[in-house]
């Protein structure tokens, strides 16, 4: 019989993942020990930029990492736009601190947040910001967690009247923020205004911070140690 095709990570997705992967009675203990639904998650929401290096470090050593041990009370909405600007012309209606490149970067994973399911999504833009090459990273990462949506889909969101929709729509919500983002990445908490102290926690531990923050009954894995990281940005 054929290896399982899904990463560890996704195996208790569904009833007929978890049968494929021979993990059904250990998802279902899984379930069972989950914390109570009726409380709602920690939302993290992250206004960032591709190819910034501070973005890409919490991401990477942050972020995600957090997501994967804490998602059952932890839910993460990506804002990739950051510090760029919307300009009035037909052709490059975007400008990006780090260049072309990143507006390209950054309109590949809203269009990839826009066609996967959010999960996915997340693992894939995982997979890219921990590449050397976000951009030539795309592909893969995208036939690697979502093998049935083909590349052409994302190309032609890239190219067309979508993804520059989904831009604008990016550029409004960082454009709304109150009180306005001064750098990336730039965080804020469950529809709450941004503040330096939370912050300053979620820089040097998020894990700990959604550890703290979540009101319902703490899952096993809060019981874990924190890292301190030190802070930079874009």
């Amino acid at each position: 019989k054929p290896a399982c095709r899904y990463p560890p990570s996704q195996w208790c997705r569904s009833l007929e993942i978890a049968i494929e992967c021979r993990v059904q009675k250990q998802c279902m203990e899984v379930n069972a020990t989950r914390p109570n639904q009726a409380v709602p998650p920690v939302s993290v929401t992250l206004y960032y930029e591709s190819l910034c290096p501070d973005c890409r470090e919490f991401i990477t050593q942050q972020l995600f990492p957090t997501w994967t041990m804490l998602q059952d009370i932890m839910a993460v909405t990506l804002v990739p736009y950051g510090n760029a600007k919307e300009l009035r012309s037909a052709n490059s209606p975007f400008t990006c601190q780090h260049g072309e490149p990143e507006c390209r970067g950054n309109m590949i994973e809203a269009c990839i947040l826009h066609l996967t399911e959010q999960s996915l999504a997340f693992h894939i833009i995982y997979c890219m910001e921990s590449s050397a090459d976000v951009l030539s990273a795309a592909q893969p990462c995208l036939q690697l967690y979502a093998p049935s949506v083909p590349w052409s889909r994302v190309d032609s969101c890239v190219k067309g009247d979508l993804g520059y929709q989904l831009m604008h729509a990016n550029a409004l919500m960082t454009r709304a923020l109150n009180p306005a983002h001064t750098h990336v990445p730039w965080i804020t908490f469950s529809g709450q205004e941004y503040t330096e102290e939370n912050e300053d926690k979620a820089m040097s531990s998020l894990f700990q911070m959604v550890c703290h923050v979540y009101k319902g009954v703490k899952p096993p894995a809060c019981t874990g140690a924190s890292v301190r990281l030190d802070r930079s940005f874009c």
